[in-house]
């Protein structure tokens, strides 16, 4: 083959790039498709070779089928400088030269859109054939015989065994969320180098390791018991966790998958990770101001107005720099809180995608979104379906949604009738998604009263008692941002919407929220020994202490946080430092 020169009309470079190192130089240059790299060693040395790469050294073929959150995957690898290419048939499978399979949501979904696309033996003959996949979370799973969830479901069983659901009989909270530790296996390729790392897990199902399978178990987990974490033989993996949203430790498991002779890999920093962490999460409550300007607020009871003569919404920053900031001081996980909520229209809030959009194109870790979640009708008169809203937000960036005021509607209904329609939002989004992909946010108000049997509704005795005296409290549930009370209790309120399909519980306490006095632990060990989904602990968080204090008094898996963090008063890092002086488990 003739080279052409640069300049020619063969090869007329569009965009250089330059990487250096103490042992070697290299310089790409990019026309359209094509790359090619110069190489040579630096200190003056003359001697250079020229390296072209065909196009798909730089492309990866992706398979979206269509659910859950995406966006991500592709950020990651075209943060780590790749091209990608969509399937849209069979054959665009059966000829790709590496192929990475981002399963979310249903195992049953996932298997029906691909059998009616004619896709699973065009998968099966890929894999089988030992070409560069690469599949994550049900994109592992479906490498299996079959799955129990939604009944059982056939995959595509290159790998001996059943994806079952995780066992909650002795208490372990399912789903499975959150940032936990890895055994790997030596000699494991991808995964080397991060056995002592924290990984990001959202999942309520997975494979469990045997004598049959054991040849491809490159890394275990512990959840309960050991479960299958990763697979790898030949050029096939998969992992159960998700790398796009595991940080820096994520980032380097696709980047040898992609370039897995590269010697300019940066590896993870050293850690000491051995089981499930706890979580801290930085929270977002996002509206636009007066001006029309997209801006992060926060109040005390969500009064998010400036005490003062122009009554301003008060800005405590920009949505995508601040969650920026916060991926970059430790934060676990982003949570997005549109107080703004588009009542009459949410899909029209075009600048809130637009923050999931932008963000999620350097932050990686996971993203959650709420507000204005339900089934609505427009002006027009034209209807639009809570899922249909979901997934516009799932395709924008989020990795999941929080249902508030729509969640105690569907509950109120459930426990009146004891019957589940699978028409609420909360039913609809759990079983397209999954539960995992699914947040319900409680906001209740403390009532004190004299002895539990004064209502009807879960009450507990409280350490701080009322104002005359009472030692009892029941939680009020309320709507449409703690404007409107609801008659239904916190406990039975969680109880209601886990059994609907909520996967997680946002915990608020509106007596608590802006006072900075520490945590509504009574409230918070009510719900938690109630459910067997986690629980995320919020409002009143002020010093690191009540951050230990929630972890250690209550079954919270994780603990979020905004106004200390928007007004610097209590670094994200600081909470890290502080839970692992008293022993908590944290990433770092």
């Amino acid at each position: 083959m003739e080279a052409a020169p640069f300049g020619s009309s063969l090869f007329t470079p569009t965009s250089l790039s330059f990487s250096s190192s103490t042992s070697q130089s290299l310089l790409f240059l990019r026309s359209g498709n094509d790359t090619v790299g110069l190489k040579f060693k630096p200190r003056g040395s003359r001697s250079f070779a020229v390296r072209a790469s065909s196009n798909g050294d730089s492309v990866v073929t992706l398979l979206d089928y269509g659910a859950g959150n995406v966006r991500s995957v592709r950020n990651a690898i075209r943060h780590l400088g790749f091209d990608i290419k969509d399937v849209q048939t069979a054959e665009d499978i059966l000829t790709a030269n590496r192929l990475i399979f981002p399963g979310v949501g249903a195992f049953a979904s996932m298997m029906d859109v691909l059998n009616e696309k004619g896709m699973t033996e065009a998968l099966r003959t890929y894999i089988k054939e030992d070409r560069p996949f690469l599949g994550i979370c049900l994109g592992l799973q479906l490498l299996f015989e079959c799955s129990t969830e939604n009944g059982q479901v056939n995959g595509l069983g290159v790998i001996p065994g059943v994806v079952d659901r995780f066992d909650s009989s002795n208490g372990l909270q399912v789903p499975h969320i959150g940032w936990n530790a890895l055994k790997v296996r030596e000699g494991s390729g991808i995964l080397d180098d991060i056995g002592n790392r924290h990984v990001y897990f959202v999942h309520s199902y997975r494979a469990v390791p045997s004598m049959d399978n054991v040849e491809w178990v490159s890394s275990t987990c512990t959840y309960g018991d050991d479960f299958i974490a990763s697979v790898g033989r030949g050029n096939v993996h998969a992992v159960q966790f998700h790398p796009e949203k595991s940080g820096d430790v994520g980032l380097s498991v696709l980047r040898r998958f992609l370039s897995p002779k590269s010697s300019m890999l940066k590896k993870p920093a050293e850690g000491k990770a051995s089981k499930l962490a706890k979580r801290v999460i930085a929270c977002l409550d996002v509206r636009t101001n007066d001006k029309g300007d997209l801006v992060v607020t926060k109040g005390d009871q969500y009064d998010v107005r400036e005490n003062t003569e122009e009554n301003e919404v008060r800005n405590l920053g920009k949505p995508v720099d601040l969650a920026g900031q916060y991926y970059k001081d430790g934060a676990d996980e982003i949570s997005f809180l549109n107080i703004t909520g588009f009542r009459d229209f949410p899909l029209g809030d075009l600048p809130m995608l637009q923050v999931l959009r932008y963000t999620s194109e350097n932050v990686f870790v996971p993203l959650t979104v709420g507000g204005g979640i339900r089934d609505f009708t427009d002006a027009n008169g034209r209807y639009y379906s809570s899922l249909g809203v979901a997934a516009e937000y799932f395709r924008s960036g989020a990795d999941k949604v929080s249902i508030g005021s729509d969640a105690v509607y569907a509950a109120e209904e459930y426990l009146r009738t004891g019957v589940k329609t699978g028409k609420s939002s909360l039913e609809q989004i759990s079983r397209v998604y999954g539960n995992q992909a699914v947040v319900v946010s409680i906001d209740p108000r403390r009532v004190y009263i004299n002895s539990p049997n004064d209502v009807e509704f879960k009450a507990t005795w409280v350490t701080n008692p009322g104002p005359n005296g009472e030692e009892y409290a029941w939680y009020q549930c309320t709507v449409n941002g703690g404007r409107e009370g609801r008659p239904i209790g916190a406990y039975e309120l969680a109880k209601a919407v886990e059994a609907l399909g909520a996967g997680e519980i946002l915990l608020n306490c509106i007596d608590c929220d802006g006072q900075g006095k520490g945590f509504d632990i009574d409230l918070i060990k009510l719900i938690s020994n109630a459910v067997s989904i986690p629980v995320i602990a919020s409002s009143g968080a002020g010093a690191v202490e009540h951050f230990s204090e929630v972890f250690e008094k209550t079954n919270a898996s994780a603990a979020l946080a905004a106004g200390i963090f928007h007004r610097k008063e209590v670094p994200i890092q600081s909470v890290k430092e502080h839970l692992l002086k008293e022993g908590f488990e944290v990433r770092v």
